[in-house]
């Protein structure tokens, strides 16, 4: 199935592309609509259909403009201009755009049709072609695409920077900017199936030669390395959310293949590349057997541990080196990685037989001090979190044989996890919370989008978006949609306003398109929905 996505700021063509096609029996999906340009640009971020159909003269962002953003942004989404037969001109500069097709209005729906068939045989064509193996080993090989990996291996390692202006120059590497992040994706295969692997690789490897600001190279066969620069952080942010949203939707265009990307700090010289790029490396080394999609930020962990130490919370507790790699793995794993942590002991436990007693009371208070400055990071008080982990008899109690050791182990590692989910799922729930806010109060305006609401709590976005969908386990458009037809549903029961009142007050810009999207979540049109008194 391929999803389509319709942009038109007249209501009857809409209202045509949407009922007079059989969506269901043809092979697509219809996954949305916007009446300009400039909405249809944030829906897109989230929708992410295969192809998109514009038409060529709209408001505030036309046609041309539209497709120029997404071929940018998006490069993977086929699109099909609509116009009339005086903007014959402007059909012309869309092909230099690198639209796939245009129709003269007016149109019948078997044409439509028709294009959509052909769009889709290219697209077909277009994946088998970027997911050639060979052809990915091949360009892997070639001399310049070497030379290009290893001038930004060495960047990213911590190269001279005199030799590095040199090189870029001669390889034609505008490295130039105010700001740096590197983000580092790794895709693997639920099923170890190396040939799956492999073509999402390459799928990126194409795709990626499109992005603006940024220099990408494979290291190893899976590790997907980008270097993004900005002239602002807002705009860097903006750039590197977007391309680690794209590089998941891409890679697992294969259900068998998962994404997780790492993003490092943000640095203001290409000299300290190399601390962005071990940033990124670091989270990747700490989530090694996260199994999930996920965009991890450092910026945005680092925000999560920058409270200030409760006064006096450290005394009587023996000191931690500042970077306690114990500290560091506790401040990313997940409650899966704590069977891990207890086997990993457990198997240094058994290289020393005989001295069971000595080796896990040493494991296990480590893993107390380890935990005391994890909760110490968070503005908490361990003496007063947890008192009786601190206890000696607590101690000599777990090493009185294995099962007790795992107990006691599980037991310490549960609080800290549980602890620390408490601050960060409070950090980002003040952004999700003034989102949620947000939208409760301005639902029913149309101009309510996913850039409104990512404003409003100051944040870009893509970086929104990503919060938000893996906060809330839906993405941005679904949730407002719910809320939308949830309104709507409740004024069906209580009022006896017009379907059409009721769109236009839930927010919809279009009756049709209500009655349409109602359906879809509900199963039933809202007149039905009244007549069975829900």
């Amino acid at each position: 199935m391929y999803s389509v996505f319709v942009v038109d700021d007249e209501p009857i063509v809409l209202e045509g592309i949407r009922s007079k096609i059989d969506w269901e029996s043809s092979g697509f999906v219809f996954a949305g609509e916007a009446t300009d340009g400039e909405i249809a640009l944030s829906m897109l971020h989230e929708v992410k259909p295969d192809i998109l159909i514009t038409d060529i003269k709209m408001p505030f962002m036309d046609g041309l403009q539209l497709a120029a953003a997404v071929k940018r942004i998006q490069p993977w989404i086929k699109i099909i201009i609509l116009s009339g037969h005086d903007e014959f001109d402007y059909a012309k500069k869309a092909i230099s755009i690198g639209i796939e097709d245009y129709l003269l209005k007016p149109f019948t729906p078997d044409e439509l049709l028709k294009s959509l068939n052909k769009t889709a045989v290219q697209i077909d064509r277009e994946r088998k072609q970027l997911s050639d193996i060979s052809k990915l080993r091949e360009e892997l090989k070639s001399s310049e695409v070497l030379k290009k990996k290893e001038f930004l291996s060495n960047l990213v390692h911590g190269a001279e920077l005199s030799a590095v202006m040199q090189k870029s120059q001669e390889l034609g590497i505008n490295l130039i900017s105010r700001f740096y992040k590197v983000l580092i994706s790794r895709i693997n295969s639920r099923t170890a199936n190396q040939q799956n692997q492999q073509e999402a690789c390459s799928l990126l490897n194409s795709y990626s030669a499109s992005w603006e600001q940024e220099e990408c190279f494979f290291h190893h066969s899976n590790l997907l390395v980008c270097i993004f620069k900005g002239a602002n952080r807002e705009e860097l942010d903006e750039n590197i959310f977007h391309a680690a949203e794209a590089i998941g939707h891409i890679a697992t265009k294969n259900n068998d293949c998962t994404v997780l990307t790492a993003i490092g700090k943000t640095v203001e010289h290409l000299s300290q590349l190399n601390i962005s790029y071990e940033d990124a490396k670091h989270i990747l080394q700490i989530e090694n057997n996260v199994s999930q999609n996920r965009i991890i930020s450092s910026d945005d962990l680092e925000q999560g541990f920058d409270s200030k130490p409760a006064s006096n919370t450290n005394s009587g507790l023996l000191d931690l080196k500042e970077n306690d790699p114990l500290v560091d793995r506790l401040k990313y794993a997940g409650k899966n990685d704590i069977s891990a942590i207890i086997e990993e002991s457990m198997e240094l436990i058994r290289s020393n037989p005989g001295q069971f007693n000595v080796f896990a009371s040493y494991i296990l208070v480590d893993l107390i001090f380890s935990v005391s400055k994890l909760v110490e990071k968070l503005g908490g008080n361990i003496k007063e979190l947890k008192p009786e982990i601190l206890q000696r008899k607590f101690v000599d109690d777990a090493v009185t044989d294995e099962k007790d050791f795992r107990q006691k182990v599980e037991q310490v590692l549960t609080f800290a996890l549980e602890y620390r989910d408490s601050k960060m799922t409070g950090k980002y729930g003040d952004v999700i919370l003034k989102a949620k806010r947000f939208i409760e109060e301005n639902y029913a305006d149309q101009n309510t989008t996913l850039t409104t609401v990512a404003q409003a709590v100051a944040l870009s976005p893509n970086h929104f978006s990503t919060i938000f969908s893996q906060e809330c386990k839906t993405t941005f458009i679904e949730y407002l949609t719910n809320v939308r037809i949830e309104n709507a549903k409740r004024l069906i029961r209580e009022t006896d306003m017009k379907g059409y009142d009721i769109a236009y007050e839930c927010g919809f810009s279009d009756p049709h398109y209500f009655s349409y999207i109602f359906k879809k979540n509900t199963g039933m049109s809202p007149r039905e929905y009244k007549g069975c008194g829900q």
